[in-house]
Order: C-alpha cells, then sequence, then structure tokens
C-alpha cells in the first residue's frame, strides 16, 4: 500500500505512561523497532508518550524524565525530532556525534540503518515519516534518466534558519492542526499540511533531490502542457493531489511543471491548487444554507486549516468576508 493510498487513522490519539524500564523498552520495540535500552536502576524509567495521527504520519509528545541509552533496529521511517528539553545525543555511522538540545531539530538515523545513542531528560516531538512522502513533493517520473527516488543525506539541518523554519512547522501542527479532530479528520486538510512538512523536511536537510529546472525541464514548459497540468488540477483540485501527480499527469518532471507554471501563471501549481479550491469554496458559501452552514464547515472542505488566512485570502479575492457571502448568497 503506499502513501498516496494509505488508509486515514480513525482513532484520535492514545497517552503511554510507565515508570519500568522493560515495560518502556516493550512499547518502544512495538511502537517503533526492535531496540535495547539501558539507564541506571536507581531511578524510574518516568516515561509519557502522547501520540496522534496527521494522516500517514505519527506525531509523538515525548516526556523521559530520565537518562537512558539506546541501541535501536533501523525504524524504517524518517524518525524527525524537534527539541523542547534535555539534549539527544546520536552516535552517528561516520563515528562522530550530534548533539541535539532545545529548540534543535533533526533527523535520528537513516530509515535503513541501525541506530544508537542517549537521551537525557528530554521532551521533544517525534515524527515518523515514510520516504515516499518525499517523493510525492519532488520525485521524477521514470525513464527520464534521472536519480531514483528523493533521499535525505544528512541528519542535521542545513542552516539554523531551515531548522527554526521546520520547527516552526512542526508546532503548527501540534498545537492547531492536530489539536482540532474536524481539521485533523478532513483528508484534504492533513495531506496539504503533510505535503508543506515533506517540502519542508527537504528544504531544511541535505537530499539528493534536484530543484533547479534542467535544459530538458525547460524545453518541456510549453503553453500546450501547462494547460494539460490546469486541466488535471481542475479536475483533482477536491483530491488528495501533490506536485508528483500533476507531473505524472502531463509526464513531465515536476521542476518542469514549477517552472512552467512561474513561467506563464506566475504561481506555482499548488498555488494555482489553492485558488482553484478557494474558487469552490466561494460557489460552496454562495450555495449554501446560511442556518444549515457554517464558514469554517466551507473552509475545512476546501482544504483551508486556518479559518482567518482564509478569510484573509477570500476577502483579497472577492472583496467581501466569506460570512458576507454566506449571508447574502452572492
Amino acid at each position: 500500500m503506499t502513501v498516496g493510498e494509505s488508509e486515514w487513522c480513525v482513532v484520535d490519539s492514545f497517552v503511554f505512561e510507565a515508570d519500568d524500564l522493560a515495560v518502556v523498552e516493550q512499547f518502544f520495540c512495538a511502537q517503533y523497532t526492535s531496540m535495547r535500552l539501558e539507564a541506571p536502576k536507581s531511578e524510574p524509567a518516568r516515561t509519557k508518550i502522547h501520540r496522534r495521527w496527521l494522516g500517514p504520519i505519527s506525531v509523538d509528545e515525548v516526556e523521559l524524565g530520565f537518562g537512558m541509552a539506546y541501541d535501536s533496529d533501523p525504524v524504517g521511517k524518517i524518525c524527525l525530532i524537534n527539541v523542547h528539553d534535555g539534549t539527544i545525543r546520536e552516535h552517528e555511522s561516520t563515528g562522530s556525534t550530534a548533539v541535539y538540545g532545545p529548540g534543535d531539530v533533526g533527523v535520528l538515523g537513516f530509515p535503513d540503518h541501525p541506530n544508537s545513542g542517549d537521551l537525557h531528560q528530554v521532551r521533544h516531538d517525534m515524527l515518523l515519516l515514510d520516504e515516499l512522502l518525499l517523493d510525492r513533493v519532488a520525485q521524477v517520473p521514470p525513464g527520464r534518466g534521472e536519480p531514483g527516488p528523493v533521499r535525505l543525506t544528512g541528519h542535521q539541518t542545513v542552516s539554523k534558519a531551515a531548522g527554526r523554519h521546520l520547527a516552526g512547522t512542526i508546532d503548527c501542527l501540534r498545537t492547531d492542526l492536530l489539536v482540532d479532530p474536524v481539521l485533523s479528520r478532513s483528508e484534504l486538510i492533513t495531506s496539504t499540511a503533510v505535503q508543506f512538512l515533506a517540502a519542508s523536511v527537504l528544504g531544511a536537510f541535505p537530499n539528493n533531490a534536484l530543484f533547479d529546472p534542467t535544459i530538458e525541464d525547460r524545453r518541456d514548459s510549453c503553453p500546450v502542457l501547462v494547460r494539460r497540468a490546469v486541466a488535471f488540477i481542475d479536475d483533482n483540485a477536491h483530491r488528495d493531489i501533490a506536485l508528483a501527480d500533476i507531473a505524472a499527469a502531463v509526464d513531465i518532471t515536476p521542476r518542469a511543471v514549477q517552472y512552467a507554471f512561474r513561467t506563464h501563471l506566475d504561481c506555482t501549481p499548488m498555488e494555482y491548487a489553492r485558488r482553484v479550491r478557494l474558487h469552490h469554496a466561494h460557489c460552496d458559501l454562495v450555495a449554501a444554507d446560511r442556518w444549515q452552514t457554517t464558514v469554517t464547515t466551507i473552509a475545512a472542505k476546501g482544504g483551508f486549516a486556518h479559518t482567518g488566512h482564509f478569510a484573509t485570502r477570500y476577502r483579497e479575492t472577492y472583496g467581501q468576508s466569506p460570512h458576507e457571502t454566506l449571508q447574502s448568497g452572492c
């Protein structure tokens, strides 16, 4: 089952709490991968983990009130961490040690490599992402002589600014989207947020993706293919579509799609998709029963997680607030 075909989790969340190291190790093995934990016997292994889901991504808020060392098998996914308190030390395969403290974002190991390190009185977010999510925002169609799947090539962010941007993205997902059951159950909103997170991860960490258009990409970026891409978006804006889906529909690379939209429409493909969804929301507001429908409901249906942002964009486009359209029917 691919990421695009995965079922949306219907369980809102769960909380795990324990103070026995054997119980904690058993939970980690069941939820992450086979691993060994070591900690002083003189202190309880106080552990609390609150797990929620963002579509195919699990988001864990982890609190460890003790120090421990770990040695784990490959997790099989990208393990993204956002540290709030304490320290995480990762022993990299190169023999060096990466240290993450409050405010740091990093990736623990590679999905297909074992990993080891230690954690001390740490409170952090941990997100598990399938590598296929990176392909959805940067993958190239087969048969074009391009490199293989998009993969991260480093554990630490390319700059402090990139790390802060990614940390802000994670905080926004954790404090806004994940706490609202209506928004977190909307497939369109969640898929948009997941795509943004995947793109933010690629922007923050070293990777093998090539984003600048090649000569072939520039040649492919003709008006005919732009019209085909626009038609695909118009027909599928209500669905979970990503840049890779648009590129595959017109048989060009994602870079060529990006270049074509910037050249001919002065926007990105996903910005155009948001315009289409805004138009659909406008039509829904005009046709809605003002006594039975809310602006928030229609915004969520269109994939807009933040009603305030939706209202601002709506007013800029239609010259009135969505509430005014809902009340007047025009």
